[in-house]
């Protein structure tokens, strides 16, 4: 589990690291061919619409699913003093709890998409098997093999919406605090209740099992992404020059 989690961390490090990259290049990228900063606000929005959506429509299902009033979902983008929200479901207020579960249902159900996908499609489970026992040859064969397969790019442009758009927001998270303490209080008091056993026979083998597909998550984003990446870094350059 030990080195479930430090595998965990660097993927979750990578994948932060990605996202501001991606979000901050993405939208330099097309400034320069646009020139114009309202078109290329809207271009930006268009092309991570898919998750947009998706990243809204959890907030609202999660929240009707917990009994918790929602407003209008709105998926136009709009500016916040220096920042751009891509979208927004306004929520009634309501405990830490129900809070929590609202602002990590996109979380969820983009991690649900993106595995189903890469399981589906690209055949990911593979893969990252492969390139994690060091079987380069194998990895790039299943890469060349997840590459070829039918209407690829659709799929890999979807995974690059989702994922992109996946991570919780500064609102999302705000109860999480709350209910990571109640946690940890729950886990002391079943500790000092003699429960240890417990936790490591059936808790541990659940977050395991837990650990393993948020790494698998965590790569499988970061292998698709890859190509995207490159090409928004070379397009960057070129318009650079050019320009």
């Amino acid at each position: 589990m030990l080195i479930l989690l430090l595998q965990l961390l660097i993927v979750l490090g990578l994948l932060l690291w990605a996202d501001r990259w991606l979000h901050r290049h993405l939208q330099g990228v097309i400034l320069l061919l646009t020139g114009d900063e309202e078109i290329a606000l809207w271009l930006y929005a268009a092309i991570l619409l898919p998750g947009v959506i998706l990243h809204e429509l959890s907030h609202a299902f999660v929240a009707k699913v917990v009994g918790v009033k929602i407003g209008r979902i709105n998926i136009l983008p709009k500016r916040r003093g220096t920042r751009i929200r891509l979208g927004f479901v306004p929520i009634q207020e309501t405990d830490f709890f129900r809070a929590s579960l609202i602002g990590g249902a996109p979380l969820v159900a983009g991690s649900v998409a993106v595995i189903a996908i890469g399981y589906l499609i690209f055949g990911t489970p593979e893969l990252v098997a492969a390139l994690a026992a060091g079987d380069w040859r194998s990895g790039m064969e299943d890469l060349v093999a997840a590459s070829q397969a039918s209407d690829v790019w659709i799929w890999v442009y979807l995974v690059f919406a989702i994922s992109n758009t996946m991570l919780p927001s500064r609102s999302d998270i705000h109860a999480w605090p709350y209910l990571g303490f109640v946690a940890m209080l729950m886990v002391v008091i079943v500790v000092l209740l003699g429960g240890s056993a417990l936790l490591v026979d059936h808790v541990g083998g659940f977050l395991t099992v837990a650990l393993r597909w948020l790494v698998l998550l965590g790569a499988s984003t970061l292998l698709v992404d890859l190509p995207v990446f490159v090409t928004i870094f070379l397009l960057q350059k070129v318009v650079e020059h050019v320009k």
